[in-house]
């Protein structure tokens, strides 16, 4: 077995190692502390309240965390091999813009008290919608221009803002109220019908990402030179970005806005694993889960009895790591 191999078999196993040892925190930390190797038991004890604290809020939060952590990882890690741009992530291509502006429409429409799984729906509507608008805008004689396609998907992603904002100003107060917590982020839900949904989603799209792995590592040649090896450029940009859309649409939908770590996270995955994406996408994804079950578990511990929005901690601790990472990036440039 070569070096290269060893190297990825060691991260994968190290990064489960880390997403188990994350989970257990995240199971057994909280007003009630539930020892980790108490938990086997405490499930077959449905009368107690351990059992409830497990069942129906502490593991159904863990399983949210994952699914919607590796979702945005796996769908920026993706993003970045298209555009060739590690700085590109759902929210700059106008994905999350669209989703948010989906679900919006929906809360003022009073379809989230229909039914709970009409804002996956609009969210995912939201977000290919506004995916199908840059593709389409970018495409010049049946030639896509990455670079304009990513401008045009940040003046997407303000303009959705701004109708997010205009609907949020004429709306009642009890659907500002839903939209303001829901733009916060959080991983509290109570449906498991929706917790399961999302979580099977999410592994479905990580193991359909696979069958473009030699795709996207052409892609990081460029369009042109995909297309000499073999490769439909256009046809797989077009797939991916559907892939990308439903993991961006459903997250946003069943737990709000969540920042920085469909960016953060790849990125750092790539510095760590190299861009080969044989590893980078499953790597991306576990290492995803781990960051915010991680921080789920600071937003409801750091300021107990009370609990932050998921999206305070995410976009704190990402920021200053990315920050972090350009500081050091920088220097060893100017030092070479």
């Amino acid at each position: 077995m070569g070096r290269k191999k060893l190297k990825w078999i060691s991260c994968v196993l190290l990064l489960l190692a880390v997403l188990v040892g994350v989970a257990a925190l995240s199971l057994g930390i909280g007003e009630i502390s539930i020892p980790f190797f108490d938990i086997p038991r405490l499930f077959s004890e449905k009368e107690s309240t351990e059992y409830a604290v497990l069942a129906y809020i502490r593991l159904p939060r863990t399983l949210l965390g994952f699914a919607v952590g590796g979702s945005l990882s796996l769908a920026g890690a993706m993003l970045q091999g298209i555009y060739r741009n590690p700085l590109v992530e759902p929210y700059t291509l106008g994905i999350s813009g669209g989703a948010s502006l989906g679900v919006t429409f929906a809360i003022v429409g009073g379809l989230h008290l229909l039914h709970a799984f009409f804002l996956p729906l609009a969210g995912f509507i939201g977000a290919f919608a506004s995916i199908f608008l840059v593709y389409t805008l970018s495409l010049r004689r049946d030639t896509l221009n990455v670079n304009r396609m990513l401008l045009i998907g940040v003046m997407v992603s303000f303009i959705s803002s701004s109708l997010m904002m205009f609907l949020m100003s004429i709306t009642s107060s009890d659907s500002l109220h839903y939209i303001v917590l829901w733009t916060m982020g959080s991983l509290t839900e109570s449906d498991n019908a929706m917790v399961l949904a999302t979580t099977a989603l999410s592994l479905v799209c990580l193991a359909a990402s696979y069958f473009f792995v030699m795709p996207l590592n052409a892609l990081r040649l460029g369009e042109e030179k995909a297309r000499y090896l073999g490769f439909n450029a256009n046809v797989v940009i077009r797939i991916l970005f559907v892939i990308t859309s439903l993991l961006t649409g459903a997250c946003i939908a069943v737990v709000g806005v969540i920042g920085f770590v469909g960016l953060v996270i790849p990125h750092i995955v790539r510095l760590w694993v190299g861009s080969d994406y044989r590893i980078l996408l499953l790597t991306s994804f576990l290492s995803g889960s781990s960051f915010l079950i991680l921080c789920d578990l600071l937003a409801r511990t750091i300021i107990a009895p009370n609990e932050l929005p998921i999206g305070v901690i995410t976009g704190i601790i990402g920021g200053v790591m990315f920050v972090v990472l350009l500081s050091r990036s920088g220097r060893k440039t100017s030092k070479n």
